[in-house]
């Protein structure tokens, strides 16, 4: 296997992505389901404790993304990468809570059980899908192409010598 990806750096770079992603998302999953079903068992309604839960998770997930799975990527500032990374979240938050409400409105599945598999289990996989294509794409975008292998960025103001 090493010898196959040796061979094609790009699939090896992306391995290396979706091994950190999984990683990190095991944590911040981890704490989703402890603070939501924390929540719950407190009294807390059921979507409020999810969208609580979360929140929670959003916040692990971002400091270990940005730092660990994307820390080789261009960094295009904090404020942008934090509102990029809110908005994708968002999004794949919805999909989550959009999983549940089905389970629980439509379905009418409202025991905890049914709360963890919609919500948690379905939710969280069809919202991690669009998170890492997301966060690769647009939150933490690749460096940009380098000029004839040189190292040094296109447009960065150093001359270059023809020849």
């Amino acid at each position: 296997m090493r010898e196959f990806l040796s061979r094609r750096p790009r699939l090896a770079g992306l391995a290396a992505e979706v091994g950190k992603f999984g990683s990190v998302g095991a944590v911040a999953y981890a704490v989703q389901l402890i603070a939501t079903n924390l929540l719950w068992a407190g009294g807390v309604q059921v979507m409020t404790g999810q969208v609580l839960g979360t929140l929670c998770a959003i916040a692990v997930a971002f400091v270990g993304n940005r730092f660990w799975t994307f820390g080789d990527r261009a960094r295009t500032g904090y404020g942008r990468e934090t509102f990029l990374f809110l908005v994708m979240n968002g999004v794949g938050m919805l999909v989550q809570v959009g999983c549940q409400a089905f389970s629980l409105y439509v379905l009418g599945l409202d025991g905890a059980l049914a709360q963890n598999i919609s919500g948690n289990v379905v939710g969280v996989g069809l919202g991690t899908l669009f998170r890492f294509f997301s966060y690769r794409t647009w939150v933490f975008p690749p460096q940009p192409e380098t000029e004839a292998g040189d190292g040094v960025p296109e447009g960065d103001g150093v001359p270059r010598t023809q020849g």
